[in-house]
């Protein structure tokens, strides 16, 4: 108890404070990435909370779908509040079923 007493010397208590957590949203940010496979050359539009991990994972031959159609490389990528504005914006382009709106959109952002 007298370590816990020294450690907290100097250190006020604060009245209503919550001592789990932060009451605060913390700041999640989620994004939509396209890819493309350097051996079909194929797109691949999807949206995640952990860009780097991501790409890995489609890399690392994990994802069903992707299976042996890499190596993918990232070409675009937004970023979003939440995971439903990302999810929105996947959509929105997946719906466009245009190799040119994809190829637009990358060539834009470089």
């Amino acid at each position: 108890m007298a370590q816990l007493g020294a450690r907290l010397d100097g250190i006020e208590e604060v009245v209503g404070s919550n001592p789990i957590g932060s009451t605060k949203k913390s700041h999640m940010t989620f994004f939509l990435y396209i890819l493309q496979s350097d051996t079909t050359r194929r797109y691949y539009i999807g949206q995640t909370k952990n860009l780097q991990e991501r790409v890995a994972y489609h890399n690392a031959n994990y994802s069903r779908a992707l299976k042996n159609r890499g190596p993918w490389k990232l070409l675009y990528s937004e970023e979003f509040a939440s995971r439903s504005e990302a999810v929105r914006r996947e959509s929105y382009i997946k719906r466009q079923k245009d190799r040119s709106f994809i190829e637009r959109l990358v060539s834009a952002s470089r």
